[in-house]
């Protein structure tokens, strides 16, 4: 890393009062925007210190989705439990965006992970695959819902017949806009952490990252019974001269 030869990359989107957030229906409980409140500023509350309280949901921003947050993982660890040595590991991006620049319902199919496969190789073992459709920083972030994801079929293949620890995304969460329709609603969230997987939602960067040879770190703070922490999410990239 000192010599150049390892690039740091930052997939982590900023955190801020305009982060966006996922919209539930009205009778639904809602996630917390994030918010800060000033405890100090080097003022008499404070002359030496500045510093915040925050509010927000654990699933804000770039975040982390442990197994107990869905109901198929209910029962399994929650963010505190996930361990060491899964928050470091290869990581793979399919790139997909001039699709989903085309179609923002885009769904990604078994067989297009196959094909990706045929001429990258395998998917790695305890590692990640992170999803690139081109959607960070669209000013249409949320688009009314018409977001890509993974089609039913294909996430239950992924959770169930891979080796990969989780999914990453760069939509809001890592499931399809309108997956609330599909006949298994939101199947990422679904089966993934029923077979006690992870995701990552909100990544950026994606570009920047080769398809195999990243090393990826995903830090989630450790919040006992948490379903999920925002978290920083580095990438370890061999720069070859």
């Amino acid at each position: 890393m000192r010599g150049g030869a390892i690039e740091v990359v930052d997939l982590t989107a900023p955190l801020s009062e305009e982060t966006p957030i996922i919209n539930l229906p009205s009778e639904r409980g809602q996630p917390w925007p994030f918010s800060r409140e000033v405890i100090s500023d080097f003022d008499a509350l404070g002359p030496t210190v500045y510093w915040n309280n925050i509010r927000l949901s654990e699933h804000t921003g770039t975040h982390f989705d442990a197994p107990v947050h869905w109901l198929s993982g209910k029962g399994s660890h929650d963010v505190s439990e996930v361990p060491p040595g899964k928050l470091v590991g290869p990581a793979v991006v399919l790139d997909f965006s001039a699709q989903a620049a085309e179609n923002p319902d885009f769904l990604l199919q078994q067989s297009d992970v196959e094909q990706w496969v045929s001429e990258h190789g395998p998917l790695p073992e305890d590692g990640w695959l992170l999803y690139r459709t081109g959607w960070e920083g669209r000013e249409n972030f949320l688009n009314d819902g018409h977001t890509p994801g993974v089609a039913v079929d294909c996430a239950r293949w992924l959770a169930e017949e891979t080796p990969i620890v989780g999914i990453g995304v760069e939509t809001v969460g890592t499931d399809a806009g309108r997956a609330g329709e599909f006949e298994r609603p939101y199947p990422c969230h679904w089966y993934l952490h029923g077979a006690g997987k992870y995701g990552l939602t909100q990544l950026r960067n994606l570009a920047s990252l080769p398809p195999t040879g990243a090393v990826l770190i995903a830090s989630p703070l450790p919040i006992v019974r948490g379903s999920g922490s925002p978290t920083r999410v580095l990438a370890l990239v061999e720069r070859r001269p």
